[in-house]
């Protein structure tokens, strides 16, 4: 006997969610499977407003941070929910960003690292969103995901030291350890 699985349209996931059926639960949709998100923990709680607090104060109106928000990606089906992103500074009243709308996907991973780094590193990709990063609390690494090509990212960097910039902003740099510690 095999398993069917129901997979989920951008519009009915929509549709749930407009008719409070997902309101109680902390859910994403990847590749059109509706996907529970883990908890937050208080590490990943405060990494995540920190690196939000250090990527607002430089951002002089060149983008705006979302923390949990949603991103619509067509390509694959998928709406996930990030951690941080960074997009163009316009309003989202009427649709969530696109990925040509993203300059940076942030996922701050203790219990997720699995899903952040396989699913969502390849949903990202097929979107094009050049600049992602995961940040390990556990191992205390930041990996860096740059340049899709082909569903895939091509460039994959480890790092537990010294500062990155983002590729959109060069001139915005971040301190490895800060991002860590």
């Amino acid at each position: 006997m095999t398993t069917a699985i129901a997979h989920w349209t951008l519009a009915e996931y929509h549709r749930m969610i407009e008719t409070g059926l997902l309101v109680s639960r902390r859910v994403e949709l990847l590749k059109g499977l509706i996907v529970e998100m883990s908890p937050e923990g208080s590490a990943h709680a405060e990494k995540s407003t920190d690196t939000m607090e250090l990527l607002i104060a430089a951002a002089q109106g060149r983008y705006r941070v979302r923390a949990a928000k949603p991103i619509t990606i067509q390509e694959s089906n998928s709406e996930p929910e990030p951690d941080l992103a960074l997009v163009k500074p316009q309003s989202y009243l009427r649709s969530h960003p696109s990925p040509a709308d993203v300059y940076l996907v942030i996922e701050f991973a203790n219990s997720s690292l699995a899903k952040d780094t396989e699913e969502k590193r390849l949903v990202y990709a097929i979107a094009e969103i050049n600049d992602y990063w995961v940040v390990d609390l556990i191992s205390r690494q930041l990996i860096i995901y740059r340049h899709p090509n082909n569903g895939d990212y091509t460039s994959e960097q480890r790092l537990t030291s010294g500062s990155v910039s983002l590729l959109a902003f060069p001139d915005v740099s971040l301190p490895v350890t800060r991002l860590l510690a």
